[in-house]
């Protein structure tokens, strides 16, 4: 069996990342990949002001923390002031340039305001809540990196000096469909031997949570031509197909002849738990694409092993296949506050972290059950043949690391 990281740097290296790249509003880029490098045509702050409402001063007119001086001038937010002379004081508002001459604020807290003076009772230092200009952002640096998926924070960086649109990758197109007779919608009636389908409802979520456009074939009848048909047509507009389960041997297992008649498939078993087996291969395009083959991967049936594989191998791909750089998911040392046995394959357990700061292990640990996923926080990596005793510190990795 493969390693978690044999089959990762696999995969990663068999990826060919998207090329196009279109422009789109600022306000729309959330959750997109930058195609391109952002620089700065503006220094943040464009000059000094002030971090507080309070009085902008000479620190040398106020060493004696009781001094009083008149105030000259009211600076608001976007107005621009004076010089200050010495011995005077400028109300001024948060935001609100320094005019020439003041060297710090002082809080109006700390000041007496009567008709046209001000006491100020304290002695401050030269630049106290003064912002300095360019300390943000200094005109000609680059402020976000080509492969960044934009979020909040990355948008407003870019608003914040002027950029109203941004190069962004296309968004990556996802074909999806679930083979077997027994699979059923919610909804429907439940025949004898029949299950709801929720690796559908599963899948689609966590490719909506990468941004991908998603092409949803539904369930497709146990059969080899039904399936053949639908991965051509898949490939024409996809990317990358995701299936879940029908990749085995069996003679109602038609995904994986299937798509060794219509392109290649390369089977792996990889030593985790939940997991194990994996299908990635690739699906020819029509004759008249201009496009390469579009990618395809085979998740396994079982809904905790299709959700875990996914975190661990599928959602790199994603991002690489997007054109976002691709980082280790965080995680982090805590206590076991349970034993565990240990297995073979390296395992992904799913726990919660407890009032105590420890972690607590959800009592079934089955492949097919999907509660887990919902009363977790997140995974402990166990490596292979490593028991746990309550008091071990292990490495944890949160779903929030993962999802996104």
């Amino acid at each position: 069996m493969l390693t978690r990281q044999e089959a990762l740097d696999f995969l990663l290296a068999a990826c060919r990342p998207l090329a196009d790249v279109e422009a789109v509003d600022t306000l729309q880029a959330n959750g997109r990949v930058l195609a391109a490098d952002q620089v700065s045509t503006l220094t943040v702050p464009a000059h000094d002001n002030t971090q507080m409402d309070g009085y902008a001063v000479r620190a040398a007119d106020c060493a004696s923390g009781a001094a009083v001086l008149k105030v000259s001038q009211r600076i608001p937010a976007g107005h621009v002031g004076t010089a200050l002379e010495p011995g005077t004081a400028a109300r001024i508002f948060t935001g609100a340039l320094i005019p020439e001459g003041a060297d710090a604020v002082v809080m109006q807290e700390q000041c007496e305001a009567a008709g046209d003076s001000v006491t100020v009772r304290h002695a401050p230092q030269a630049g106290e809540w003064v912002r300095r200009a360019g300390e943000d952002i200094m005109q000609g640096s680059v402020i976000l990196t080509a492969g960044t998926r934009l979020r909040s924070q990355e948008l407003g960086l870019a608003a914040s000096v002027g950029l109203a649109t941004l190069p962004v990758l296309r968004k990556l197109r996802v074909a999806v469909f679930f083979t077997g007779d027994e699979l059923a919608m919610p909804g429907e009636p439940l025949a004898p031997g029949a299950i709801y389908n929720s690796n559908r409802f599963t899948l689609r979520a966590l490719l909506e949570n990468l941004g991908c456009e998603i092409a949803d074939f539904g369930i497709v009848p146990d059969t080899l031509d039904a399936t053949r048909a639908v991965l051509r047509k898949a490939a024409q507009d996809a990317d990358l197909i995701i299936t879940s389960g029908g990749v085995s041997v069996g003679e109602e297992d038609h995904v994986k002849p299937a798509v060794e008649a219509e392109g290649r498939l390369d089977m792996w078993q990889i030593g985790i738990k939940p997991g194990k087996p994996l299908a990635f291969g690739e699906v020819r395009r029509a004759a008249s694409s201009e496009s390469g083959d579009a990618f395809f991967i085979g998740l396994p049936g079982n809904p905790v092993s299709s959700f875990v594989t996914f975190l661990l191998l599928v959602r790199p791909f994603l991002l690489k296949l997007q054109g976002a750089a691709v980082q280790a998911a965080l995680s982090f040392p805590l206590r076991a506050d349970f034993d565990w046995k240990g297995d073979r394959r390296n395992e992904f357990l799913r726990v919660k972290v407890n009032g105590a700061g420890g972690l607590d292990l959800f009592g079934n640990q089955g492949s097919g059950v999907l509660t887990s996923t919902v009363w977790g926080d997140g995974l402990v990596d166990n490596p292979a043949g490593q028991p746990v005793r309550a008091g071990d510190i292990v490495r944890f990795t949160p779903f929030t690391e993962l999802l996104y």
